[in-house]
């Protein structure tokens, strides 16, 4: 069984992620550290233990080898418990809904070290034929967008 870095968390949902297949960050110096030295922009996941859809994404997505290859050759992957860091939640929940006019848990923001969000989401699923798209087809998408912008990582 796979173990990645969220093993040496404290909060309960981070350890619910502990044995996914994406190597997971915990939000921090050590992520953004890593997407600067590694020149690779961050998707960051907020949700909370008790969260439904929170549970559904993690079994769609993040527990899917295709997918968790995928995004770990793309992006550093970084999850947040929102309610142990509700500063986080807050401030990209606001960007979330003044974009979209909505939001919810899980959210997955896409950006670059230099802190330009190019995408918010409440729900990716891993299958690209649902709606939204799956979170494979929209971080190659938002991968691109995240090169052309200046203060790439």
């Amino acid at each position: 069984m796979t173990t990645n870095r969220l093993a040496n968390e404290t909060s309960p949902y981070l350890l619910q992620h502990q044995h996914n297949p994406v190597d997971w960050y915990a939000w921090g110096p050590e992520a953004f550290e890593a997407a600067r030295s590694q020149n690779k922009p961050i998707f960051l996941s907020v949700g909370y233990s008790t969260c439904y859809w929170c549970h559904v994404m993690e079994r769609e997505s993040f527990e899917n080898d295709a997918v968790a290859a995928e995004m770990n050759q793309r992006f550093i992957c970084t999850k947040v418990d929102r309610e142990e860091r509700p500063d986080v939640d807050q401030l990209y929940m606001t960007a979330v809904q003044i974009m979209t006019q909505h939001g919810g848990w899980p959210m997955s923001v896409f950006f670059n070290a230099g802190s330009s969000a190019v995408l918010w989401r409440d729900l990716f699923p891993a299958n690209r034929s649902r709606q939204p798209p799956g979170v494979c087809h929209a971080a190659e998408s938002h991968r691109r967008r995240l090169e052309k912008l200046p203060g790439r990582c």
